[in-house]
């Protein structure tokens, strides 16, 4: 390629006659290569090591969109919201007690991030479908009053301990958005005369949602992935109606890769609507928002259209 050279100098001036273009000569990268032909070699082998194992690849298109299939697909989604709706606003209250200068308040959010941080939440879960053994009956006085077992069901085990242990992380996650903003901006919320809450409402949440957003948006899709160990507490969503279809139909190995299927699209949406989050928070701190998918698709394309030497 070519590097056209102004006319004149840094000075202005005009360069001695008989001065040349300068013909940059890019240099080769020849260790990309080898490295693009290995990693395609190695794609090819394991694609061609799937497509002659023992597999009825046949099997995932005629189950693919089965109603018990789409049965636990909604329900899926429907404990992954939920569960992240409890994980966000329980995340933000104990963030909140985190940073208070309440020690009791600040100890019990501090107990309470150690103790569903620190055990895995399939115990948990295990736990909470068992504690039958504990409280044989739940007496809410006048209001409710029944059974453990017949109390805790498993969509309400499912909602529970996904539920309560994303809290904890959402607790740091939150937490860690708080702090990003400059205590200066409190403090001029309050010489403003705005209350602690209002200040927290309208002034640092907002700013602090551009730390909040991307790690949440991580949070969403792991407790998608995650909602597979409720099959342990009898609760039909996607994974368990994929391991159920397989044990009737004698394809147990294709309707996991079903499931797989099916997770990697509703992840993939997932991770489109959080870049766009992202992005929508990132206008107050970049002058320039990122590109689009779509617009380096068409940036891509017209400069492969454009002739070469052209301007940009």
């Amino acid at each position: 390629m070519t590097v056209d050279i102004d006319k004149t100098d840094g000075r202005g001036d005009t360069p001695p006659a008989g001065a040349e273009a300068i013909k940059a000569i890019p240099v080769r990268h020849y260790g990309r290569y080898v490295s693009a032909v290995v990693a395609i070699a190695l794609l090819a082998a394991i694609v061609y090591a799937f497509s002659q194992g023992k597999i009825n690849w046949g099997a995932i298109p005629d189950y693919l969109f089965d109603d018990r299939v789409l049965g636990g697909l909604g329900k899926t989604l429907l404990i992954t919201v939920l569960s992240m709706l409890i994980g966000i606003v329980g995340g933000i209250l104990l963030a909140v007690m985190r940073l208070s200068k309440n020690p009791v308040t600040s100890s019990i959010a501090w107990f309470y991030i150690w103790f569903f941080r620190g055990t895995p939440v399939l115990v948990q879960l295990v736990v909470w479908f068992n504690l039958g053994l504990v409280f044989e009956y739940i007496n809410l006085g006048p209001v409710y009053r029944d059974e453990w077992a017949d109390f805790m069901t498993p969509f309400l085990t499912a909602l529970l301990g996904l539920g309560l242990n994303e809290a904890a992380y959402m607790a740091e996650i939150c937490r860690a958005g708080l702090l990003a903003v400059d205590e200066g901006q409190t403090e001029a919320a309050h010489a403003l005369g705005m209350s602690h809450a209002k200040t927290l409402r309208r002034i640092v949440v907002p700013q602090a949602m551009r730390v909040i957003v991307p790690p949440t948006g991580n949070e969403v899709i792991n407790m998608l992935k995650t909602t597979s160990l409720v099959s342990v507490v009898q609760y039909s969503e996607l994974f368990r109606v994929a391991q159920d279809i397989g044990q009737t139909s004698g394809a147990p190995a294709e309707m996991l890769f079903l499931a797989a299927v099916w997770y990697l699209l509703l992840t993939s949406v997932f991770s489109v609507g959080q870049y766009y989050l992202e992005r929508y928070y990132a206008r107050g701190s970049t002058r320039q928002l990122p590109p689009t998918p779509w617009q380096k698709v068409r940036a891509n394309m017209l400069s492969l259209g454009r002739p070469r030497g052209a301007a940009a």
